[in-house]
């Protein structure tokens, strides 16, 4: 299993970063948008559980990446409010560079804001052709996905909190 993870400084309090990274369609923002990492492709989010936030909350994300079929299930698995989330992949994944993943984010107060620290842990594919595009990419990748949601996170926040 490999894992990388990413902390950054934002200025805000604890509870507005965990709100915002509470958020899948924030917190996966850079999944739905066309970009180059995204190869022009973007995935749709659909909310499959009841409750949007919170322990069991299930989100699927769908659609193609150079003509190869994207769908996947993820649920949070904890959750300890303004502090730490964790959701991982539940159930059959059809993902290009991994197999499973996890991922969590971790709040901590900090002098003039908030410690924003997020983390993946995943699994290579298992078929042969996956795991060449998975030993090329996927560090690449996950550092793009981290960087991504926390300079996301930092940028929204810091962008709409008045100057003091």
């Amino acid at each position: 299993m490999k894992i990388k993870s990413k902390n950054i400084l934002i200025h805000s309090t604890p509870e507005k970063v965990f709100q915002h990274m509470d958020d899948f369609s924030k917190t996966g923002m850079h999944m739905s948008e066309s970009s180059m990492m995204m190869m022009g492709s973007k995935l749709n989010l659909e909310q499959l559980s009841t409750n949007a936030t919170g322990v069991g909350a299930k989100y699927r994300w769908y659609g193609t990446m150079l003509g190869m079929k994207m769908d996947f299930s993820e649920a949070v698995t904890k959750c300890q409010q303004n502090i730490l989330k964790e959701w991982e992949i539940v159930g059959d994944a059809k993902i290009i560079i991994m197999s499973w993943y996890r991922m969590w984010f971790e709040i901590t107060p900090a002098e003039n804001g908030t410690l924003a620290k997020i983390s993946i842990s995943y699994l290579p594919p298992k078929e042969w052709y996956y795991k060449i595009l998975s030993f090329l990419f996927a560090n690449w990748y996950c550092n793009w996905c981290l960087n991504n949601m926390l300079n996301d996170t930092k940028k929204n926040l810091e962008e709409n909190t008045p100057a003091k």
